[in-house]
């Protein structure tokens, strides 16, 4: 049975990555997506493969103007929302003590601001389909410590996810944050940190790092019907991470 049949959904950030990963999950599961990027080539390319099921908008999402664009776009290709996934984030591995003040806003800008303009774009656009589901993509380090400028942005996303899921309640729209771990996503297993990551996967409970596809399948859950209570919490997804 497709979970999401009939169901049309936003996923920013989705030209690759984690991203990608979920988009590939709607469309087998019956979604009809709309993938947003900066990467245009990345995500053009992704939609051609899709077929008819994807579009492909390329957006900033730190600029509500972008957010507009791509709910009309939405609305015109499939008809109203019901899916929102804020999945598109940076990281700078960085001190505090190196971290420049441009950087921390930038950070702040993509990982926080953009999941509030999400949330309140996609409100209208729910409201005419009679309810849904936004997915906002934490992290680990928005429970425990990590990176300046990640992680403050990553426990703000947590809480900004409750108090969306308070007010939205009401309208038959549910608010979720998901926490992954370790991702084996090309940043991890082709980048300049290889050898670090295998290394720290001895340390997880579980002995290794998370495939793309097992968060797909927890973002999978709070989109469809099948976690239709779940609302205002957290799902973490870091095999026993935060556990320690």
């Amino acid at each position: 049975m497709n979970k999401l049949e009939g169901k049309v959904a936003i996923v920013t950030g989705g030209a690759r990555g984690m991203g990608e990963s979920h988009v590939r999950k709607f469309v087998d599961e019956g979604a009809k997506v709309v993938l947003t990027d900066l990467n245009e080539e990345g995500g053009r390319a992704l939609a051609e493969e899709l077929g008819e099921s994807v579009r492909f908008v390329r957006q900033d999402v730190t600029k509500a103007e972008d957010w507009q664009a791509v709910i009309e776009e939405a609305e015109a290709a499939f008809g109203p929302v019901q899916i929102l996934v804020n999945n598109a984030g940076i990281s700078m591995a960085k001190t505090i003590f190196d971290l420049t003040e441009e950087e921390y806003r930038k950070i702040v800008d993509i990982n926080q601001i953009s999941v509030f303009l999400g949330i309140k774009a996609v409100i209208p656009s729910m409201q005419k389909a009679g309810g849904g589901s936004i997915v906002n993509i934490s992290s680990m380090n928005g429970l425990v410590g990590g990176a300046p400028g990640y992680t403050d942005t990553k426990f703000a996303v947590r809480g900004l996810t409750k108090a969306a899921a308070l007010q939205l309640a009401g309208l038959g729209i549910r608010v979720n944050s998901v926490h992954p771990g370790v991702i084996e996503t090309p940043m991890v297993t082709k980048g300049d940190a290889v050898d670090q990551i295998k290394e720290f996967a001895k340390h997880i409970p579980l002995k290794r790092v998370a495939k793309s596809e097992e968060v797909s399948n927890m973002v999978l859950f709070l989109a469809s019907d099948d976690s239709s209570y779940s609302t205002g919490s957290e799902f973490v997804i870091d095999g026993g991470l935060t556990a320690m």
